[in-house]
């Protein structure tokens, strides 16, 4: 039996950094909005609250990243 090259899509995606004063990055979890984050720490605690643990924040099956990775944290 061979593996898919499939894999399931992360339970997590963050989203372009947004102006504002901070600026923000909007978090979904499985496809619905959970909140806002202006840092790494605000996705884990996100993830947390609904019982996701992110061992890895790089790790793309466990946080989607657009629009810039997890250090992107000001508007362009």
């Amino acid at each position: 039996m061979t593996e898919s090259p499939h894999h399931p899509a992360p339970r997590i995606t963050v989203l372009p950094v947004q102006p504002g004063d901070p600026p923000f990055r909007t978090v979904e979890i499985d496809g619905e909005v959970i909140g806002n984050a202006t840092a790494m720490t605000d996705v884990l605690i996100a993830a947390a609250t609904v019982g996701i643990i992110v061992h890895d924040l790089d790790d793309p099956a466990s946080v989607r990243w657009v629009g810039g990775g997890k250090l992107s944290w000001k508007p362009h």
